[in-house]
């Protein structure tokens, strides 16, 4: 549909292939390429197409839209809420939160799945990095992540460098004014977050949705039940966490240790 937009769109401004292609900047040939799907979409190359056929950001956001439909179809319920939530709780006791993650980190993780092709990596990555645009848009949710701290110190001598630039990440996340990062310092032992992560995210209306995920994919928890559960798992890991203060504190230490 995009690449079909994308030709409409250019034959309707009266441009050949070639004219086109001098005023985004690459050869006819490869627009040619573009528009036939030998080569795949990119978007620098839809903004910049965007911009020349002065389309209010459609090929973009039909991009956009594309990335979601990639996305596991038990994840879609999930993403809605998330994007339209006015605050995130998130609680992770063996990751990083996919908002924070930074995208060598989120490679690595996904490279775990073995039964993913290298497409198929790369659609959810982009997918990945794309939803974190939601925590620096003009009016952005405020997300508190609560996470394990051995989850920060799960590290091997080939993944030290992308802890380093992972940590450091999620400290400058830390700082930003809707975002907070707590952490579950090591001497807490055992806690009910073990069982599992879980985000909670709450709407415009104030009502909540949360979501687990598991190794075989997530479920959207919407039943009083189920999210008075949640609510207060989240309230018992919250207690035992680190402050705000505290938790960056322990970070920059952590990352102070690996250099």
């Amino acid at each position: 549909m995009i690449r079909a937009q994308l030709r409409r769109l250019r034959t309707a401004a009266g441009m050949s292939q070639e004219d086109f292609g001098r005023l985004v900047h690459y050869s006819g040939s490869m627009v040619s390429a573009l528009e036939l799907g030998q080569r795949p979409l990119d978007r620098l190359f839809l903004a910049r197409a965007d911009e020349v056929l002065a389309t209010g950001g459609l090929l973009v956001y039909l991009l956009k839209l594309a990335e979601r439909d990639g996305q596991p179809s038990w994840f879609r319920p999930w993403l809605d809420a998330e994007r339209s939530a006015r605050q995130l709780r998130c609680f992770q006791p063996t990751l990083i939160p996919g908002l924070l993650q930074t995208e060598n980190y989120a490679r690595a993780v996904l490279r775990g799945d073995e039964t993913l092709s290298t497409d198929g990596l790369d659609r959810l990555l982009a997918g990945r990095m794309d939803r974190q645009s939601l925590l620096i848009q003009a009016e952005p949710p405020q997300f508190v992540a609560v996470i394990d701290e051995l989850v920060l110190r799960r590290t091997g001598a080939e993944f030290l460098g992308l802890m380093v630039e992972q940590v450091t990440h999620l400290i400058t996340c830390a700082e930003q004014p809707n975002v907070s990062v707590h952490i579950v310092p090591a001497e807490v032992g055992l806690h009910p977050g073990l069982s599992g992560p879980f985000v909670l995210a709450r709407g415009a209306d104030g009502g909540w949705v949360g979501h687990l995920e598991n190794q075989l994919g997530g479920t959207v928890v919407d039943t009083e039940d189920g999210l008075a559960t949640l609510l207060a798992r989240w309230e018992s890991v919250r207690s035992d966490a680190l402050s705000r203060r505290h938790s960056i504190e322990l970070m920059k230490r952590i990352v102070t240790t690996w250099s």
